[in-house]
């Protein structure tokens, strides 16, 4: 169960999920990056988007719509992916977590933090730790760390060690598309001209 404290004061990241306000805690979040292009993994858990080339280094990607079991949606041009840190068993995991958007890094004192709703929340109130409110709207804090079952990040562990061959089948693949349509555009060209010369006398 995630660890309901009250008036834990600190640094959050802003962003926002299906319209609604989520905040992580700021010690836990290396970057924010641009959405990017995903290797998919087979045979991972529905909610694991797949992986990224982190300046040489394979991240898995969440995608938390999913994990939270709200709608899909496509991306847009304020799709970000939140570089957190997620601790398993003493073990840190990096991972990206998909997000709509990313609003912004708040400061909230410990009067500001009240302790989660036992109800009537999108998401499980045990994956909160708290929840506060700016301008006018509630903003949930998750605890990162309860988000994910054991099963869950192993199975994000073992997307972590087979991505680099996964990514590797991946390049290959594209590289060779290339060659292949060139291939076929020569192939047709010998054709056509075969047809222009006509039948040998």
């Amino acid at each position: 169960m995630a660890q309901q404290t009250q008036g834990v004061s600190g640094q959050y990241l802003s962003f926002v999920l299906a319209g609604e306000l989520y905040a992580l805690d700021i010690s836990k979040v290396r970057e924010v990056l641009e959405v990017q292009e995903v290797t998919r993994i087979p045979r991972t858990p529905e909610f694991l988007r797949g992986v990224i080339n982190l300046r040489g280094s394979a991240v898995p990607v969440v995608d938390m719509r999913r994990k939270f079991g709200m709608s899909a949606t496509e991306y847009t041009v304020n799709t970000c992916i939140i570089i957190v840190e997620v601790n398993l068993e003493g073990e840190e995991l990096i991972l990206g977590a998909l997000a709509d958007s990313v609003r912004e890094v708040i400061e909230l004192t410990p009067d500001e933090i009240k302790p989660p709703p036992r109800m009537g929340t999108t998401i499980d109130t045990n994956f909160i730790s708290g929840m506060s409110k700016q301008d006018e709207q509630f903003i949930m804090l998750l605890e990162i760390d309860t988000v994910f079952s054991a099963e869950e990040l192993q199975a994000v562990r073992i997307a972590d060690a087979t991505a680099p061959v996964e990514a590797a089948a991946a390049a290959s693949r594209r590289e060779q598309a290339p060659d292949a349509v060139a291939s076929a555009g020569a192939a047709e060209s010998m054709e056509q001209g075969e047809a222009q010369a006509g039948p040998a006398s």
